[in-house]
């Protein structure tokens, strides 16, 4: 009996490490996947333009000139694939100075894309905190059949509400204007649903006893409810921060201005001859996402977890 439990134990381990190390390659490959087209985007905002015709040609339809034509000749009579390199043959900065220096253009659309997410990240902030307290924490008719509109709402994708958004931009005088993209971005129903997930973890027995002491609903919000939800907060504005950050629809539709569209759509403006600043125009565009996904990672992680959402 002792051998036979023995054999089955080892079997189960062989069975354990065999199954972890699948797993552990499966996540492997899927970070590869992930991380390559990140890599392949900074690697080559370093190359130089006559680099990047060169090892693009295939897929450019670059022409050949005299400087490179021996390259592009040999490399075309090898096939038609492109062949990408991680490192550049000579590192250059002369696209970041392009683009940042000598190219006003890109620095004022980030600041309008800045001017955009920034009030929308604050306004549902407050917006989900105040509807968050309500649908969670007050006790009121048709609190829960309102509560799945919101949820409706949520689940309807952007194109069905583009008209009704539309329409009533236009009879207030905002089509052209950031405030068609800030109003409907501020009542955004995600964070009241990501809000009011979180704050049902908050014991009603504490707002009771607030209560009986003699606080009101904000003194409550403020000194009890909002302590407990700082990570539901942080993930609230993470998200938010990076689903307007690379919004495309809402400014093709509302702002008629080029000059008044933010940096996402300047990016799909960009054509084949300016492909190196392309690259590096993408490489900046990322860096505010990456960086607040950096420093909020763990109240990310631990504000979605205790909100009750399955990924």
């Amino acid at each position: 009996m002792d051998i036979i439990r023995r054999l089955r134990e080892r079997k189960a381990s062989i069975g354990s490490t065999i199954y972890k190390s699948l797993l552990t390659l499966l996540l492997l490959m899927l970070v590869v996947v992930i991380v390559f087209p990140i890599v392949i985007t900074v690697t080559h905002s370093f190359m130089s333009p006559s680099e990047l015709k060169i090892e693009l040609a295939p897929i450019l339809g670059a022409q050949s000139d005299e400087e490179n034509a021996d390259s592009l000749v040999k490399m075309l009579s090898e096939g038609e694939y492109v062949r990408l390199h991680w490192v550049p043959f000579q590192v250059t900065l002369n696209a970041y100075y392009d683009i940042l220096l000598r190219q006003p253009q890109f620095l004022f659309l980030f600041w309008n894309s800045m001017k955009m997410t920034i009030p929308i990240v604050a306004g549902q902030l407050i917006v989900s905190l105040l509807a968050g307290y309500a649908f969670s924490q007050l006790r009121f008719r048709l609190r829960e059949p309102l509560f799945f509109a919101y949820i409706v709402v949520m689940l309807m994708p952007f194109q069905v509400t583009l008209v009704p958004n539309y329409i009533m931009a236009n009879w207030m005088g905002l089509i052209n204007s950031e405030w068609s993209i800030i109003l409907p971005g501020i009542f955004s129903a995600f964070g009241v649903f990501l809000m009011r997930q979180f704050m049902q973890a908050v014991p009603y027995s504490y707002v009771e006893a607030a209560r009986m002491d003699g606080a009101g609903h904000f003194t409550i919000m403020l000194t009890i409810v909002l302590p407990m939800c700082r990570s539901g907060m942080a993930a609230l504005a993470v998200l938010a921060f990076i689903d307007n950050w690379n919004m495309v629809e809402q400014p093709l539709i509302f702002l008629k201005d080029a000059m008044k569209q933010p940096l996402s759509v300047y990016l799909s403006y960009i054509n084949e001859a300016d492909i190196g600043i392309a690259f590096t125009a993408s490489v900046l565009y990322m860096l505010p996402a990456i960086l607040l996904m950096l420093y909020a990672e763990k109240e990310l992680v631990e504000g979605v977890q205790l909100s009750g959402i399955k990924g």
